[in-house]
């Protein structure tokens, strides 16, 4: 069996955080069933350019292999019996909506604890459900500004600056999968479920880590750096090479050491001025100087090879295209193939989850409604005359969106 082939999710999810949050445990054998609004459209992804097509795009794919959905209206008295009845057989009802919303609609543990007392109720919003910020939308550009994340990230003459990934969502999407998966597991030891209040910003808060802890302990203040330098260890950033950028790192003594015989300047090694992080962090204006004369001089590739046969961490800085066909990337198995009958072959980065030895196994994304025969059928046990009947519900409200 699959790691996760016994566990069951509703997933009321959309776009990008609540998708990434489930697509490793989908990927790992969970049963994840989408419920799309069919009034709506479904999941927005569905029409996120470019490479979008109808109710298809490749931005949808990225987040949804291995899933089922199914077109279910939660304000109709149908949709909300299908779902009530999915719920008596599953193990978790997963959101991502704002946090004012799963109270609303009714998809709390309190609200569903009558139907199974052991369900999971997992709600992945931006401000979480308590607070004055609750009932806001939260996406990841906006957090990543709240969260004094942007204050960080950039030149320090330049201006705030995003990560170039949407880095909130995706954290906020793993932190809901460990606090689905711990869930669970408590729910099936005691036969209790529970709600997991899960919020991008708590994630985004959380990923401050060090900084934050010499903020709030000392008089340290958080500055953007040069060269997207370590806030504190040096050298520990980006240099330019003759002809580009590389990444170099000396998160310990030995490194340090390695890296100034590996320059021809072994004596800076133990120069009293630079012998220990603290020394090279109260002379960075000189030290630094130096490395990027140094790196200067020579090819990008030349440094790598030398730095890496010393044993000193480093590496290129990629385009996203060298990243994917990256020697690395090859030999981990990363890029993983799934055909589709709009796209056709689709390439795609695989999650970086991995239990034992077998490959996973890739199934495209689903259409809207594609598994809704499966989920009445065979997980639901319905008759030909109830899955009639969700039918054209379906259908009216199809035509009146």
């Amino acid at each position: 069996m699959k790691p996760l082939e016994d566990l069951r999710i509703i997933a009321i999810e959309q776009y990008g955080a609540g998708p990434f949050g489930s697509v490793h445990l989908a990927d790992l054998g969970a049963e994840v069933i989408k419920i799309e609004d069919p009034a709506s459209g479904g999941d927005v992804g569905r029409y996120v350019p470019p490479f979008q097509q109808g109710e298809d795009s490749l931005f949808f794919e990225a987040f949804n292999r291995n899933k089922r959905s199914i077109s279910i209206n939660l304000n109709t008295e149908a949709g909300r019996t299908v779902f009530h009845d999915l719920v008596r057989v599953s193990d978790v009802v997963y959101s991502n909506l704002r946090g004012d919303v799963p109270a609303k609609i009714g998809i709390t543990y309190n609200d569903l604890r009558h139907l199974n007392p052991a369900i999971v109720c997992c709600s992945l919003s931006g401000f979480g459900m308590t607070g004055p910020r609750s009932a806001e939308p939260g996406y990841d550009y906006v957090l990543q500004g709240i969260a004094g994340w942007m204050d960080l990230t950039g030149e320090p003459s330049g201006p705030p600056t995003k990560s170039g990934l949407s880095l909130v969502d995706y954290s906020g999407g793993l932190v809901a999968a460990i606090s689905m998966l711990a869930a669970v597991h408590a729910a099936r030891r005691d036969g209790i479920g529970t709600d997991c209040d899960i919020s991008l910003f708590d994630t985004a808060l959380t990923m401050l880590t060090y900084p934050a802890i010499w903020a709030l302990n000392g008089d340290f203040v958080p500055t953007r750096t040069h060269n997207s330098a370590h806030p504190s260890l040096v050298p520990f950033q980006a240099f330019e090479a003759s002809d580009g950028w590389i990444v170099i790192a000396c998160p310990k003594e030995k490194f340090w050491k390695r890296l100034a015989a590996t320059i021809g300047r072994p004596e800076l090694g133990t120069a009293e001025l630079y012998a220990t992080f603290t020394e090279r962090r109260e002379n960075a204006d000189t030290l630094l100087p130096m490395l990027d004369a140094v790196f200067a001089s020579r090819p990008a590739l030349d440094w790598l090879t030398e730095l890496r046969a010393a044993g000193v961490p480093c590496g290129p800085v990629n385009t996203v295209q060298e990243a994917l066909t990256d020697a690395q990337t090859e030999a981990r198995e990363m890029i993983v193939e799934t055909e589709h009958p709009r796209f056709g072959t689709v390439r795609q980065v695989r999650s970086a989850v991995r239990v034992g030895d077998a490959m996973p196994e890739y199934r495209r994304a689903p259409q809207r409604n594609e598994d809704a025969d499966y989920v009445l059928r065979q997980v639901l046990g319905y008759d030909a005359d109830q899955i009639a009947v969700f039918a054209e519900i379906t259908e009216q409200l199809e035509g009146a969106s």
